[in-house]
């Protein structure tokens, strides 16, 4: 990751969609993590503005609500805010006591902003202290493959990020895409054919719907 000095101001690059996640060590509500601890799974890493706040409260809930089933499909959550640890433990036992829900997934205290600087979790312009509701979503190799920015003022559709994650992982094993609002069980697009020879056996292969040789989508089980 590029990172240059003017005027003693550090500037970094964002993470890319792609590109290895940034490295990090941190305290977090269940002790010291490393990025590394969570090779070989699907890692969704989270930032919020602040504890003890009513949308970051409704988003907590959400998380934990799926993270039963983001668990079955060999996925973690990693919550974080440039909040302390004791402020954490304030925070989700408040939940537990107020709203009845466990939260069982960790979460940052980055009081340094370090990683929230290394994943461009802070939009100046809207808060110099607080991190933006950013989502990144990193696969078993810790390559970034989806970031998602939310306004601090609007909750996250958790719903769509559950949807995101299962079309990574639908992608990934069946090497196709996924059209536009498509969710789990739907057809399929398959990448489009390299040779006209190609396009021409695609267009007569009883598996596929083709609309031309360029679009055609598939069903998978």
């Amino acid at each position: 990751m590029t990172e240059v000095q003017n005027e003693n101001v550090e500037v970094r690059s964002l993470p890319r969609i792609g590109s290895p996640a940034p490295q990090f060590e941190a305290k977090t509500t269940h002790g010291v993590l490393k990025l590394e601890d969570y090779k070989g799974k699907w890692l969704i890493l989270f930032s919020h503005p602040a504890d003890f706040t009513p949308v970051c409260t409704t988003e907590f809930i959400g998380f934990q609500e799926m993270y039963p089933e983001l668990r079955e499909m060999n996925t973690e959550l990693l919550g974080l805010s440039i909040d302390s640890v004791h402020s954490h433990i304030a925070w989700v036992r408040n939940i537990e006591e107020k709203f009845g829900v466990e939260i069982e997934f960790p979460v940052i205290a980055d009081l340094t902003m370090d990683v929230a600087h290394k994943f461009g979790m802070i939009m100046p312009d809207e808060s110099d202290t607080e991190t933006s509701r950013a989502v990144f979503v990193m696969d078993p190799e810790q390559v970034v493959r989806a970031i998602i920015y939310y306004p601090s003022a609007i909750g996250r559709n958790m719903d769509e990020i559950k949807r995101l994650l299962i079309a990574l992982q639908t992608a990934d094993e069946h090497k196709i895409a996924t059209p536009a609002n498509w969710t789990k069980g739907e057809r399929v697009i398959v990448p489009p054919a390299p040779t006209q020879e190609l396009a021409a056996e695609r267009m007569n292969n009883p598996e596929y719907e083709c609309k031309d040789f360029y679009f055609c989508t598939k069903e998978i089980k």
